[in-house]
């Protein structure tokens, strides 16, 4: 695959939402209605350490994933990277879609001067642990979320 990674832009959003459904879990819990998709966009874009990225293909966006900066004290004040929302559209799932968009969110990070690449995953999603542990990642931590509705 030729894929070449960008900013994601504001007419993307549709694309980007239809790829986070694009699953069990995502269909369980993303929305039809754009117009919380677009206001978010617009917040993160005005957030100076949160970055959109999509993945193209031919001019179709086939890999999505968000890249936020965080700077903290602890581990000597390392700076992270914190990904989310990792996704790739499921007609070219497989042919190492994945490995190059964690290469180019490695390369951001550290032009952004981050020691430290971090992500979280559905403790329910087997293949995508198998996935990050294939390529470096270590699972190290235990995530626990509260949802503040």
């Amino acid at each position: 695959m030729n894929v070449t990674f960008r900013e994601a832009r504001r007419e993307d959003v549709p694309v980007i939402v239809a790829m986070l459904a694009d699953d069990a879990l995502g269909a369980a819990r993303e929305g039809t209605d754009l117009a919380p998709y677009l206001a978010a966009f617009d917040a993160m874009q005005e957030e100076g350490g949160n970055h959109l990225i999509v993945g193209e293909e031919d001019g179709r966006i086939v890999a999505t994933y968000q890249l936020t900066f965080i700077s903290g004290l602890s581990l000597s004040a390392a700076r992270r990277a914190q990904i989310e929302s990792v996704r790739v559209a499921s007609d070219v799932r497989g042919a190492g879609l994945g490995a190059e968009m964690m290469r180019d969110a490695e390369a951001r990070a550290r032009a952004a001067g981050c020691s430290l690449l971090q992500l979280t995953t559905n403790k329910s999603r087997d293949r995508a642990h198998a996935f990050y542990e294939r390529i470096g990642f270590t699972a190290s931590h235990i995530g626990f979320k509260r949802s503040l509705d």
